[in-house]
């Protein structure tokens, strides 16, 4: 693999299903847990495009993609109708693309009030047959017209939740913005999960907010939960996911849960479209 513009995406096409991972509290991990899904879903086997809508492009820099290298980014795609496969970069991960981020992006916010179907304009763009069988969305620490754009594109949400004080507060805020982006631009949209991170079980905090949490949203939340770990802190400084990294830490085994959960609620879902609830 290289950290070049890539011309060699696999020929088979489908519409690929789309998860974002949004919160919009900075510091949740939500960019950490943007990269290890997508790892731990191209490790199976799967074909993953990780899309990075944050301006601080930490997930493109995380997969190893030098900002030197990138010839194109998400702001190309939202602003100048470039195709998606047009961005698209390999990275150190077999099957795992990304779709870059530069700070060009940090103008978007502004540019898009006056852009027309500036709500959709991701969506137009993923929405299409793609060489791919799951797009994660990496959206901005806030609910701006980026992460919007996000909300109407995805499929579903899975929302990292740190297990702090008023996490529960947060999400309840998260919930009712997905509801008025249901009503308004994107009626299917659901909460896939909710994952709980820096999980410290020795920490009575952490534990209370899991109960809080589970009390809430029943079994939306995740049983696989984030530990506190230090080497899913280091990974990202070497250009590289926590899986890789270091796949025996406990960080990246509960990522790889996670996974496993994903996919198993993706095949539930298969076999019984009908029960999907929002």
């Amino acid at each position: 693999m290289t950290d070049h513009q890539t011309h060699t995406l696999p020929a088979s096409l489908t519409v690929p299903r789309i998860l974002a991972i949004c919160n919009q509290k900075g510091g949740v991990g939500k960019t950490t847990t943007a990269v290890n899904l997508a790892t731990a879903l191209s490790a199976v086997g799967k074909r993953v495009m990780l899309v990075d809508l944050d301006p601080q492009g930490n997930a493109s820099t995380g997969l190893g993609i030098k900002r030197s290298t990138i010839l194109k980014s998400t702001y190309d795609v939202l602003f100048n109708e470039a195709p998606i496969r047009e961005i698209v970069m390999e990275t150190k991960v077999p099957r795992l693309h990304v779709a870059p981020s530069t700070i060009h992006l940090s103008g978007a916010e502004i540019e898009l009030v006056t852009a027309d179907r500036r709500e959709y304009r991701l969506r137009d763009m993923l929405r299409v047959p793609l060489p791919y069988d799951y797009v994660i969305l990496d959206c901005p620490p806030s609910l701006n017209l980026l992460t919007l754009n996000a909300l109407v594109a995805a499929d579903a949400i899975v929302v990292p939740l740190q297990c702090e004080f008023y996490a529960l507060e947060g999400l309840a805020h998260l919930v009712k913005t997905i509801e008025r982006v249901r009503k308004s631009f994107n009626p299917a949209l659901y909460i896939h999960g909710v994952v709980l991170t820096m999980y410290d079980k020795r920490n009575r905090l952490s534990v209370m907010v899991e109960e809080d949490v589970r009390g809430f949203m029943g079994d939306k939340v995740y049983k696989a939960m984030i530990p506190r770990n230090v080497r899913v802190s280091e990974a990202p400084s070497f250009g590289l996911p926590a899986i890789v990294y270091d796949m025996g830490c406990p960080g990246a085994q509960a990522y790889i849960r996670l996974a496993s959960e994903i996919l198993k609620r993706e095949k539930a879902l298969l076999s019984a479209p009908a029960e999907q609830v929002a």
